[in-house]
C-alpha cells in the first residue's frame, strides 16, 4: 500500500486479501495467507495498515430484514421549506430507526432517504406521523422498491 496524491494505492496482494474478506469477513487469515503465499503475520500487518489508512472501517454481520418481518423498502425524496432546515431535519431523521440512509442531494429534493418498513401500512404511518411531521419538511415523494436486483461494494 502506498499513498499517492492523498489517495491509497494498493498492490495485488492487498487486493487479494480485500477481495477474500469482502466475500467472507470470517475467512481465516491463515487460509488467505496460504492462497497468497505469505505468512499470517504479514496478512495481519497489511490489514492493520489498511485499517490505519481508513480504507477498511471494520467488519459487520449482515442481517436479513425479511426474517424479522421487514418487507417494504422505500426511498423518500424530502423537500425542505429552506436549506437552513437541513441539520434539524437530519437530526430528527436519525431518531427514526427505520431510516437506513440519509443523503443531502442535488436536484429536486433536499434530502433523500432509504427506509425499511414491515409493510405498506407501517410505511404510511412513518410517513404521516414521523417524516412529514419534521419541522421544515414541506412535502415528500415516495418510491417503493419492488425488488433489489443489485447489491455490491466497489470492486477492488
Amino acid at each position: 500500500m502506498k499513498i499517492v496524491n492523498e489517495q491509497i494505492a494498493i498492490d495485488g496482494i492487498d487486493k487479494i486479501i480485500l477481495r477474500q474478506l469482502m466475500e467472507d469477513a470470517r475467512k481465516p487469515i491463515l487460509e488467505i495467507a496460504r492462497q497468497v503465499g505469505i505468512s499470517g503475520a504479514a496478512i495481519h500487518q497489511r490489514l492493520r495498515k489498511l485499517e490505519k489508512s481508513g480504507l477498511i472501517t471494520g467488519s459487520k454481520f449482515t442481517i436479513d430484514p425479511k426474517i424479522l418481518g421487514y418487507n417494504t423498502m422505500a426511498f423518500i425524496g424530502i423537500y425542505l421549506d429552506r436549506a437552513m432546515s437541513n441539520p434539524k431535519a437530519v437530526k430528527q431523521l436519525e431518531e427514526i430507526p427505520e431510516v437506513l440512509e440519509c443523503h443531502y442531494t442535488t436536484g429536486n429534493w433536499s434530502i433523500f432517504i432509504k427506509i425499511l418498513c414491515k409493510n405498506n401500512e407501517h410505511l404510511m404511518h412513518l410517513l404521516n406521523k414521523k417524516v412529514q411531521a419534521i419541522d421544515g419538511v414541506s412535502r415528500t415523494e415516495t418510491f417503493i422498491s419492488l425488488n433489489q436486483q443489485i447489491e455490491r461494494q466497489i470492486q477492488i
